[in-house]
């Protein structure tokens, strides 16, 4: 079962890192981009992968329990891969901070001083937008805080599907194994 796990995590954790670390290395100094479509784009793509979880809860339920799983054993090993999904992800993120040319964090700043203005925000909220966004620049430079926070944008994700697939893959009949001759 851990190498099940390991293996489709592994999957998961390439078709969503891959993509992000491209996409980060590509990226041009001081380029813009609507952080909403990216964050739409990069819950996509999480999506995407963590259809590793449904294949393989499956291939467990067919080819190691012959054909019928309970549902926590099947949550387990949906947590399973999702898990291993998001540390890949926190992986492939750290790796963009390091090697890319893009600065996340005067990035972010910027768009949450932006984003207070567009509110009507002045003088004393305006200051406290810019406050805010420096002590976020400051806990975001940590590597205890940030790789956390990494994990959870995509883990919640992986729990829901989890949660959807453990349901769904609990009765024998959808999707039964097929016979082989």
């Amino acid at each position: 079962m851990i190498a099940l796990i390991l293996r489709y995590g592994f999957v998961a954790g390439l078709i969503v890192g891959v993509p992000m670390v491209w996409r980060m290395l590509a990226a041009k100094a001081g380029a813009t981009e609507e952080p909403v479509a990216g964050m739409l784009l990069g819950y996509l793509t999480m999506i995407v992968a963590l259809t590793a979880v449904f294949l393989g809860v499956k291939t467990y339920r067919d080819k190691v329990l012959g054909g019928a799983i309970r549902f926590l054993p099947a949550l387990g090993v949906g947590l399973g891969i999702s898990a291993v999904a998001s540390i890949m992800y926190v992986i492939a993120w750290e790796i963009s901070m390091a090697y890319s040319s893009f600065d996340f964090i005067a990035f972010y700043k910027a768009y949450m001083v932006d984003a207070a203005r567009a509110k009507g925000a002045s003088g004393a909220e305006l200051n406290q937008a810019i406050a805010d966004a420096e002590s976020f620049a400051t806990m975001y430079k940590n590597p205890l805080y940030r790789m956390p926070m990494t994990f959870i944008e995509m883990f919640p994700v992986g729990l829901l599907i989890s949660l959807i697939t453990a349901a769904i893959l609990r009765n024998s009949r959808v999707l039964p194994a097929r016979a082989t001759s």
